[in-house]
């Protein structure tokens, strides 16, 4: 089985555990939680700049209030997308590849004559 950036080129019923895209999954989730919760500081730090200093902890408190909760809220989610979108690029990339090898076979079939009645006994075979 083929490994290209944490994808197999594998089927997933064939050769994948179940485990696998829940692995392949987990660093997706939490660069998407830690996209989504940094874009929220950054709201967030615009927010508290504004506010006066005598605002300055309760704006604080809040904001890692406001983090927590959206830890707890999104993480199952997050997991879920991730999941789906790491099963959509592995079978992507899974076609990608089943293409150029076969792209590769016609090549050498076109080259070599002996691939070719091969090919075509096989082609008849199948009907």
């Amino acid at each position: 089985m083929r490994r290209f950036a944490g994808f197999d080129f594998a089927p997933a019923a064939a050769e994948a555990s179940p485990s696998t895209p829940g692995e392949a999954s987990k660093t997706l989730a939490g660069v998407l939680l830690s996209a989504v919760l940094a874009s929220l500081m950054v709201v967030a730090d615009q927010v508290i700049e504004n506010w006066a200093d005598g605002h300055l902890l309760l704006g604080w408190v809040a904001l890692w209030s406001l983090v927590f909760a959206t830890l707890a809220f999104c993480a199952r989610p997050l997991r879920r997308a991730s999941m789906a979108a790491a099963q959509v690029i592995n079978a992507w990339i899974l076609s990608a590849h089943q293409a150029r090898e076969e792209a590769r076979l016609w090549e050498c079939a076109r080259m070599d004559p002996r691939v070719m009645d091969e090919l075509r006994a096989a082609v008849a075979r199948a009907h």
